[in-house]
C-alpha cells in the first residue's frame, strides 16, 4: 500500500467548484477504527450541507471556518485492509458498508470506526450497498417513529429523492399502502417502486383530511397545519431534513412543530436520524432481494466534482454514487 493517495478536498466552506483533487497521505488507523480501501461513495444532501456550512449552525460541529475533514462523502462501500488497536470485530479484508462521521469518502482511502460497520453481502453491490447508510437509514426511521405498518395508508411527500425512493419502498415492503408527490418526470421511476403517485403541484387541501394514517415529508416546506390536517386521529406526520434559514436551518421549524402537537391527538414528530450498524445490517439483507436502491448517475473517481455539482443542484432522482475503485 503506498504512503499516499488521492481524494477530492476543500480548502474552506463553499460550492462545489472549489472542490480540487490532490494527493494527500494514506490515514492510518487509530484505536477501534480501521483503514478502508473505498470502492463506492454515495452521496447525500448532507455532504452539500457540510461542504457549503449551511446552515452556520453545522459549522461549530463540524469546523468553524473550514470543515475539519476537508473530504465530502459519507457513505461507503470498502474492504478492510488494516486495523487499529483494539479491533476484532473485522479482519483484513471484510467487505463492509459503513457511515462515516464528517465525510472521507471521495478518497481512495478512508478511516471507519469499527463499531459501526456492517458486512456487505456478496449479493449486493458496492454501488447499491453504498447507497444505505445514510438515505435508507434515514426512510426507515422514519417509518418507525410514524409507526407505519401492515394495512396503513401511508403519504410520502418529496418522494423522489434518495431518502424518499426508500421510504416508498420500505414502507411497502411494511404492507403499508405508499402515495406519494413528484415531479411529472418522476413519475414513472415511483410507480415502479409501488406508489400511488400524487400530483405534486396539487394543493394539500385537494387531499382528504384524515386520508392518511402516516405522513413523511421530506424537505417539502409545506405548511404544517396542512400535513396535520391529512392524517387520522391518532397518526403523525414525520420531518425529515428542510432547508429553513441560513443560521438555524430547519430547527424553527421543528419546534413550531413540536408545539402544534403538545395535547394534539394528531402529532408532528421531527426526524433526527441516528447511525444504528443493525438497521444497516437489516436493509443490506434487504437489498440483497427486496429492497432496490434506486440509482440515477454512477460517476467515475475522476468525475466526483460533476457528481458534487449535481447533488448541490438538488434535482437528484434516487441516488448519486461516485465509483471510487473496482
Amino acid at each position: 500500500m503506498t504512503a499516499t493517495m488521492s481524494a477530492w478536498v476543500q480548502d474552506g466552506y463553499g460550492p462545489a467548484s472549489g472542490v480540487r483533487l490532490a494527493e494527500r497521505a494514506v490515514p492510518e488507523p487509530g484505536q477501534g477504527e480501521v483503514l478502508l480501501r473505498v470502492h463506492a461513495t454515495a452521496l447525500n444532501s448532507g455532504d452539500v450541507r457540510i461542504m457549503r456550512g449551511d446552515p452556520l449552525l453545522v459549522r461549530p460541529v463540524f469546523g468553524l471556518r473550514r470543515p475539519r475533514n476537508p473530504v465530502r462523502g459519507m457513505d461507503v462501500a470498502g474492504t478492510v485492509v488494516a486495523r487499529g488497536s483494539d479491533v476484532d470485530i473485522v479482519r483484513v479484508g471484510d467487505d463492509v458498508v459503513v457511515e462515516l462521521p464528517g465525510g472521507g469518502g471521495l478518497a481512495e482511502y478512508a478511516v471507519a470506526p469499527a463499531a459501526r460497520l456492517a458486512a456487505r453481502p456478496p449479493s449486493v453491490s458496492t454501488s447499491d450497498a453504498a447507497t444505505l447508510p445514510i438515505a435508507a437509514g434515514t426512510a426507515w426511521q422514519a417509518l418507525v417513529a410514524a409507526e407505519v405498518g401492515d394495512g396503513q395508508r401511508v403519504l410520502v411527500l418529496g418522494a423522489s429523492g434518495g431518502v424518499g425512493t426508500f421510504a416508498v419502498q420500505l414502507a411497502g415492503l411494511r404492507g403499508a399502502d405508499v402515495h406519494a408527490t413528484c415531479s411529472a418526470r418522476n413519475r414513472v421511476s415511483l410507480e415502479a417502486l409501488g406508489a400511488t403517485v400524487v400530483d405534486r403541484e396539487a394543493p394539500l387541501t385537494a387531499l382528504p383530511a384524515g386520508g392518511y394514517d402516516a405522513v413523511i415529508e421530506i424537505a417539502s416546506g409545506a405548511p404544517l397545519r396542512g400535513l396535520r390536517r391529512l392524517v387520522r386521529d391518532g397518526g403523525s406526520v414525520v420531518l425529515v431534513g428542510g432547508d429553513g434559514g441560513r443560521v438555524l436551518g430547519p430547527v424553527p421549524r421543528m419546534l413550531r412543530g413540536a408545539l402544534l402537537s403538545i395535547g394534539a391527538r394528531r402529532r408532528i414528530r421531527s426526524l433526527t436520524a441516528k447511525t444504528r450498524p443493525e438497521i444497516l445490517t437489516a436493509l443490506l439483507d434487504l437489498a440483497a432481494g427486496r429492497l432496490h436502491p434506486l440509482i440515477e448517475r454512477e460517476y467515475a473517481f475522476a468525475d466526483a466534482g460533476d457528481a458534487l455539482a449535481h447533488v448541490e443542484a438538488g434535482h437528484t432522482v434516487g441516488k448519486v454514487v461516485v465509483r471510487v475503485a473496482e
